[in-house]
């Protein structure tokens, strides 16, 4: 049975820089209340018109090139995030039509903050049966097109940005890879 491993990692965030100060304009909160709960100091927006299947092409070549793989190498395509280009089709289709995929599977799961984290188990499973070779699982992100940037939204919008992460994830017959996943 094949081991499961990350075989290349890639990332984007928005140039859009967002400070503590700047989220002081539309809420009534500060830098030193920000920077005290959470210890974040700025995070990036997205610009209008631009979504999670977006942000996921840079992340994707990276991690292409960062395992040595091209597009025609992914057998399978895992697409977490709770904020989708549109609810139909999944930001995984998008993905799969603006980098000329194959005609592979592209699977979007949507279950927030942990989708990551699913898309890792569910990617293990398919490697270790030997249904698949190498799937590109991506978390993305445009958080800042469902918040309130007033006093509302304060509790989220201080803490949530926007970006993608993206990773190969491949089998091999060597003793290395994802040890196990547990989901509860």
């Amino acid at each position: 049975m094949p081991n499961a491993y990350i075989a290349g990692m890639g990332f984007f965030v928005p140039p859009k820089i967002v400070t503590n100060h700047d989220l002081s304009k539309y809420m009534n909160t500060s830098d030193e209340w920000i920077r005290e709960r959470t210890g974040i100091q700025e995070r990036r927006f997205v610009e209008k018109g631009m979504g999670p299947s977006d942000m996921a092409i840079p992340a994707t070549e990276q991690a292409l090139e960062s395992a040595g793989l091209s597009v025609g190498d992914i057998d399978f395509m895992i697409f977490a995030t709770s904020t989708p280009d549109y609810y139909i089709p999944g930001s995984g289709c998008l993905l799969q039509d603006k980098m000329d995929f194959n005609e592979i599977g592209a699977l979007d799961i949507r279950v927030q903050c942990a989708g990551f984290v699913y898309g890792i188990s569910i990617a293990e499973q398919y490697i270790k049966t030997g249904t698949f070779e190498n799937i590109l699982l991506i978390g993305a992100e445009a958080q800042t097109t469902a918040m309130e940037l007033n006093d509302n939204g304060r509790d989220v919008s201080v803490i949530f940005g926007d970006g993608a992460g993206a990773v190969i994830i491949s089998g091999t017959e060597e003793d290395k890879g994802i040890l196990s996943t547990h989901m509860h």
